[in-house]
């Protein structure tokens, strides 16, 4: 059990703590930008290759679809868009519904958005996209919890892998002893994959704090029962548009945790 603090004031005592990941543990804009971008890239590639028929005007609005159905906005991701929070199924599936707006049956549309999540699946793995980085501040807060012996997971709507390697990439697995995927059903923002999870870690739901980057968590949560409910805001480069009935963290050394 510990306290913990934010801004040197007491919001609660925890057994356990529960953290989002893209945009919360880790800095995901840059390797999302990119994902999104070669997402983007491949679809024109493949539909010109496949569905010649479709024409230029089609791709031009192809793009714009796909551009403002995943958040591309510039250099940036629109932390609340479907690159940022949604799954990688979800975005599957938003990818073919632009496809049928150009003219594409939905099997086709459906079969072409698999050849094109297979084709960045492949560069990703190669590691021609950006790895994501620890937030900062982040390994001292997670050490900090370690020795006031609060458990730590995540819950994200990555894959398993995608999570795994990023705790391995940052030397922190070994503070994590659970972790809830898009893999897993249900799944965030189901108030029952809170619940699931705090089952796994043994915890009950009204002594862990979750923290997240997107309103979906955050109201999750509330909706779970979880004790702590903060919102972390540093994660991209246009803060995301949080909820204000919620506290708020503008950088982890804000949060402090004290053996009780």
């Amino acid at each position: 059990m510990a306290l913990l603090l934010l801004s040197g004031q007491p919001i609660g005592e925890v057994e356990a703590v529960l953290f989002d990941k893209d945009g919360t543990l880790s800095i995901s804009e840059p390797m999302l930008h990119a994902l999104a971008k070669a997402r983007v890239f491949h679809c024109g590639q493949l539909l010109a290759e496949h569905h010649p028929w479709v024409g230029s005007a089609g791709h031009h609005e192809l793009k714009d679809l796909l551009e403002r159905a995943y958040g591309l906005d510039g250099e940036a991701i629109n932390p609340a868009g479907t690159t940022a929070v949604a799954s990688r199924e979800h975005n599957l599936i938003s990818t073919a519904t632009a496809l049928s707006q150009v003219g594409l049956g939905w099997p086709e549309a459906l079969e072409l958005s698999q050849r094109v999540f297979s084709a960045t699946d492949s560069l990703h793995g190669q590691g021609s996209l950006h790895r994501p980085l620890a937030t900062e501040g982040l390994h001292d807060l997670v050490d900090q919890l370690a020795r006031a012996s609060v458990r730590c997971a995540v819950i994200s709507n990555d894959e398993v892998r995608g999570i795994e390697a990023f705790l391995d990439s940052q030397a922190i697995r070994q503070h994590f002893q659970a972790l809830w995927s898009a893999e897993h059903t249900p799944r965030k923002p189901d108030p029952a994959a809170v619940h699931a999870l705090c089952d796994e870690l043994g915890v009950a739901p009204a002594r862990c704090a979750l923290i997240g980057d997107a309103n979906s968590d955050l109201l999750m949560a509330r909706q779970a029962g979880v004790g702590v409910v903060l919102g972390y805001v540093a994660g991209w480069r246009s803060p995301p548009p949080l909820d204000p009935s919620f506290p708020q963290l503008r950088q982890w050394a804000d949060l402090q945790a004290r053996c009780r």
